[in-house]
């Protein structure tokens, strides 16, 4: 059969056949030009591959810093939520506190997860691992102030009055006219 004729009786409407059956050398046959030798090609090869796995890497440190840099949007957020809550102590108020104290510590736990896909011989992640965990320990730092506005930490003495040993309270009378005091009863109380 020709090439490039339709096959007939094959019950296809259109076919060809792309079999080559010339006798024609083939390329591989024919001698590279003065200039070009495949060596050069393979070593072009390399060089791409070299020069993808470079841009992959620099890539990876990219992302790696954006996602170290996130909290300090959601602790720029949370700061604003906090100040609109108020300093009284209410429901809203200390839901927002205390989503403002679980979400830094929850992200502090899963730091290695964060920076997985990021893994590469070729990118340094202690930078933004270190980044990471300061704003969110900063996170962390904004919702125990706001704990403390509201007067939830126990940071004056009357918070711990329970565990205060009892007061001795002491009666005094005057001795003599030059006012010497001296106790007269002690009672605790």
């Amino acid at each position: 059969m020709e090439k490039g004729k339709g096959v007939m009786g094959s019950g296809r409407r259109w076919a060809v056949d792309f079999t080559d059956n010339s006798t024609t050398p083939s390329t591989r046959d024919i001698a590279d030009p003065p200039g070009f030798s495949r060596a050069s090609q393979d070593q072009d090869d390399s060089t791409l591959s070299r020069q993808k796995k470079d841009a992959e890497a620099n890539w990876k440190s990219q992302k790696a810093w954006e996602v170290a840099q996130a909290p300090f949007k959601n602790l720029m957020m949370m700061g604003f939520m906090m100040w609109m809550a108020g300093s009284t102590v209410h429901l809203f108020s200390i839901g927002i506190t205390f989503s403002a104290l679980w979400q830094p510590i929850s992200a502090l736990q899963g730091v290695g997860k964060v920076f997985e896909p990021y893994k590469d011989s070729k990118v340094d992640l202690l930078g933004p691992k270190l980044l990471f965990i300061a704003l969110n320990l900063g996170g962390l730092a904004l919702g125990v102030w706001k704990l403390n506005t509201l007067g939830l930490l126990p940071t004056h003495a009357s918070d711990w009055v329970s565990s205060l040993p009892p007061a001795l309270v002491q009666f005094f009378f005057l001795n003599s006219p030059s006012v010497f005091l001296k106790p007269l009863l002690t009672i605790e109380i």
